[in-house]
């Protein structure tokens, strides 16, 4: 379909939908207009109008144009609605709506050996999708959650893999399952509970680990203070069920962990000390506000609706985004200046290893 074909389908989709909507006003009455572009699509209201130009009418045209243009392009959805000038002056038509999209739909990587796919990767770089890809210099936090059974481990079994030759790994396990079990294979510690101690002495010992991490970060930014062009290994701390980790705990230590998580979230970036974190959800009694805010990589996969993204994606409603059903699949954000600044549907890779699926 060409240039001039698909804004004829996108016309037609939005006058038999719209025109109830704002009052029968159409493109037949020259209400509106409809332009193509490379990276989305632009609605272009005719001035004055008897409909108001709004965030209702911008998600209602976000709905009807989404199910119109899939599979072929996946909008991407704003959280209100996105105003662009236009190059004219008639007053008329000074401004319009822009509907940023990406051609195709998210598709799910599918990789045959793990350990060979691992090993050819350079550069910092995290695939996740056919066409997307984290540059890891750029990252500061991420983010993964999601129900039980939802593919979290999965997913994070994964990202260890990949992250191994690129970055020293400090990983916590409360629930002393998935990750220490990979942990055990790839010869690499980790920080577990054990019998005849309380959980208040296992955080202690988390904060130790985390205390030390601060103490790198301080060296580094000594480092980089007298040169600039430093290049140090990256430093990942992994941390499973951060829930599990934090809840039920004598409040002193709590607010330690609280503050240490903080600042590594907060310095780390220049200094590449990155956390990694899990939990089925990340609300204030998993992770300080200020933790989720340097989060920069923000995963949620299972069931999506309002109540389940409102801790990662809070100003988020996620009705009209397609996603995939089926497990490791849901919304994901990446804040860089390389990636798509809005959410996307998310399927995670599908990987083989030596002894099968995992």
């Amino acid at each position: 379909m060409n240039k001039k074909a698909l804004e004829k389908y996108l016309l037609q989709s939005l006058n038999m939908a719209l025109g109830s909507m704002i009052q029968g006003e159409t493109s037949y009455t020259n209400s509106f207009t409809c332009q193509v572009k490379e990276d989305g699509f632009i609605f272009l209201p005719h001035l004055p109008s008897s409909y108001i130009i709004d965030n209702d009418l911008y998600q209602k045209i976000f709905l009807i144009a989404s199910a119109a243009l899939y599979p072929r392009y996946t909008l991407l959805k704003q959280n209100s609605a996105y105003f662009i000038p236009m190059d004219t002056d008639d007053m008329h038509i000074q401004r319009a709506l822009f509907f940023p999209w990406k051609r195709g739909v998210s598709e799910r990587l599918v990789i045959a050996d793990l350990d060979q796919f691992t090993s050819s990767l350079t550069d910092d770089q995290i695939p996740i999708m056919k066409n997307l890809t984290i540059n890891y210099s750029k990252i500061t936090s991420l983010a993964i959650a999601g129900n039980s059974g939802s593919g979290k481990s999965y997913t994070l079994t994964y990202l260890l893999n990949i992250l191994k030759p690129m970055s020293d790994l400090i990983i916590v396990d409360p629930k002393f399952d998935t990750p220490s079990r990979w942990a055990r294979e790839n010869d690499i510690p980790v920080i577990h509970p054990s019998q005849n101690r309380s959980k208040s002495d296992f955080l202690s010992e988390v904060n130790e680990n985390l205390s030390q991490c601060l103490i790198t970060i301080q060296q580094r930014q000594t480092i980089l203070y007298n040169n600039t062009n430093h290049q140090f290994k990256h430093i990942t701390i992994v941390i499973d069920e951060v829930l599990a980790l934090s809840e039920g705990i004598n409040k002193t230590i709590k607010d330690a962990f609280f503050s240490l998580l903080s600042q590594i979230a907060l310095l780390g970036r220049a200094t590449k000390v990155h956390l990694l974190l899990v939990s089925q959800r990340f609300d204030h009694n998993t992770i300080p506000i200020s933790v989720r805010e340097q989060l920069n990589v923000l995963i949620q996969i299972g069931n999506i609706n309002k109540k389940t993204t409102q801790f990662l994606y809070p100003d988020l409603d996620p009705e009209g985004i397609v996603i995939p059903i089926g497990k490791g699949t849901g919304l994901i954000q990446i804040i860089d200046n390389e990636s798509p600044y809005q959410v996307l549907p998310l399927l995670c890779p599908t990987y083989y290893t030596k002894g099968g699926v995992l």
